[in-house]
């Protein structure tokens, strides 16, 4: 390990630990610098400033965590994928309240890369439910949905634990958000009205896995156009 990397890591284990320390989670680069014995030369090298060390931060402890999505075989049934995954989500937002307020602050100008990967998952699963038939919206619609209530319980939880003590909150928030974009289980009957934007889901997610043929990429990409808003548009009544 070179010099660099070992003192970019100490860096980061050093900031994480003071993060996690913290009353409210913040830090000052200074007490980061005293801690890690480095000078804030060296901080500023590798990091660029307060924001870029504490996205690296987050990146960092937050990779345990995807790489446990990351190595997660998906199953048969993408919608029990999904439960699992909003799961464990909160789970690992509950364990680690400092590093999940900081991941979702306003004060990160930039989303760290972590969060992007978490949604890029979620979009994945949501696209193989699609593929199936299983939803009622576009998949980018639906990971939007998904991400924004999933994020919403984990922070309040983390946030106002007095306040937002009910234990199944996170199960019946879940539930609720997955049954506005989820198709009822195929043996329990589905809804006449979900048939038609589900169907338009269904065909979106299948054109993105291999372009129609005798369509080009700008007709492709008109299509897929069509088909979103379709399942994008609710139901009237």
């Amino acid at each position: 390990m070179s010099s660099t990397t070992s003192t970019r890591t100490r860096i980061l284990q050093v900031a994480a630990r003071l993060v996690g320390d913290s009353p409210d989670g913040d830090i000052s680069t200074r007490a980061v610098c005293e801690a890690a014995q480095v000078g804030a030369p060296a901080l500023y090298r590798r990091f660029g400033d307060k924001e870029g060390l504490l996205s690296a931060v987050v990146d960092h402890g937050f990779e345990q965590y995807l790489a446990t999505k990351r190595e997660r075989e998906a199953s048969a049934d993408p919608v029990e994928d999904l439960r699992r995954g909003w799961d464990s989500h909160v789970e690992f937002a509950v364990r680690n309240p400092n590093l999940y307020r900081l991941m979702n602050s306003p004060a990160m100008r930039t989303p760290p890369a972590a969060a992007l990967e978490s949604h890029r998952i979620l979009t994945r699963d949501l696209e193989r439910a699609a593929a199936q038939g299983r939803i009622r919206v576009a998949p980018e619609l639906a990971a939007q949905m998904v991400m924004s209530a999933n994020v919403g319980v984990a922070l309040m939880l983390v946030a106002r634990p007095a306040t937002f003590d009910d234990p199944g909150l996170s199960r019946r928030v879940r539930d609720a958000v997955h049954a506005s974009i989820l198709t009822p289980d195929p043996g329990a009957g589905a809804q006449e009205e979900a048939e038609v934007p589900s169907a338009a889901a269904r065909l979106s997610a299948l054109l993105r896995r291999a372009q129609g043929p005798g369509l080009s990429t700008a007709e492709a990409a008109l299509m897929k156009e069509w088909l979103d808003r379709v399942a994008n548009t609710a139901p009237e009544g």
